[in-house]
């Protein structure tokens, strides 16, 4: 079956939305891809190896799952609608029958997802419903270690903000998160018209690479904690804005300045890296703890002992948009 028939155009879109009787759903973030150049692009510009397990976020009607499917080793649609969730196998086998082994369905909700069945995925490859966008990347980067790329579909403006480098208006909450995991950027732009139905904004491509986090001896949870503080408060220096989260104003700049930070700075002038140091200064936090179990002193104090790149729990999705 040749690609042009395989790809689903904007009449078949709507016939099959209409037999399934699917109305988009603004509540569901239900924006359905109608234009198969579009997904042509997206793949090509996602650059897939034929060994790369994808998993694919709100599938909807299959218009980036058939442009997939021919690209790689196996795809793993996760869709919350149990209605797409159910056609999507029938709509493979009927206009790519014989890729349709390559695809699995899983009817769940990506923030609640902890693993996915079959070999562990490498890459995500997504349309993503705007109104969840951040948190179910930043939980799959989390749930997910063996993701090593990711290219999403996303609003304009969260994209600007996924990929911010400190020192902008724009720099907040998403850009620092999703820098702890790796190096995102922008991948181009996608226009209005190619959804059924339009939104009433433009998107984007973020193109993201894993990489290492930085070092520190404070774990991910502890790390997150702290940027959540610094942005709650983003107006104010960090010394007053991390009184909370240190217990005292005077304790948070204790904390700054033994990790080399200006108390008067900003949230948004600082790098992941800096905010993994400050985290390692909190009051009773890990080097204080650490010190103490050096001493004997209260060893096992915080419990199993998480892991210092990602604690248990972890996850971080917090879709603010500071």
């Amino acid at each position: 079956m040749g690609d042009l028939q395989a790809l689903l155009g904007p009449a078949d879109v709507r016939e099959l939305a209409a037999r399934l009787g699917i109305r988009p759903t603004k509540t569901l973030g239900q924006n359905f891809v109608i234009d198969a150049n579009t997904v042509r692009r997206i793949v090509r510009t996602a650059d897939p190896a034929p060994g790369d397990v994808v998993i694919e976020v709100g599938p909807g009607l299959g218009s980036l799952t058939l442009a997939l499917l021919p690209e790689v080793r196996r795809v793993v649609a996760v869709e919350i609608d149990p209605v797409l969730a159910r056609a999507l196998p029938g709509t493979v086998a009927e206009r790519a029958p014989d890729l349709a082994g390559r695809l699995e369905v899983v009817q769940a909700d990506a923030l609640r997802i902890s693993g996915v069945p079959g070999p562990e995925p490498t890459a995500l490859v997504a349309n993503l419903p705007y109104n969840v966008a951040v948190p179910v990347v930043l939980h799959l980067l989390a749930t997910l270690p063996s993701l090593r790329r990711a290219l999403v579909m996303v609003q304009a403006e969260v994209a600007d903000r996924m990929v911010a480098a400190p020192g902008g208006k724009i720099y907040g909450v998403p850009s620092v998160k999703l820098a702890w995991y790796g190096t995102a950027r922008r991948a181009g732009p996608v226009g209005r018209a190619v959804f059924w139905p339009a939104p009433n904004v433009d998107s984007g491509l973020v193109a993201f690479t894993r990489g290492e986090p930085p070092p520190t001896r404070a774990s991910r949870r502890e790390v997150f904690a702290v940027v959540d503080a610094a942005f709650a408060q983003r107006r104010k220096t960090l010394r007053a804005a991390l009184a909370g989260w240190a217990g005292s104003a005077a304790a948070a700049e204790t904390a700054l300045r033994a990790a080399e930070v200006d108390p008067q700075a900003r949230g948004e002038a600082l790098d992941i890296a800096a905010f993994a140091r400050i985290a390692q200064y909190r009051p009773g936090g890990v080097l204080e703890r650490n010190e103490a179990e050096d001493h004997g002193e209260g060893a096992f104090a915080d419990g199993a002992g998480n892991d210092a790149r990602g604690g248990a729990g972890g996850a971080g999705a917090d879709g603010r948009l500071h």
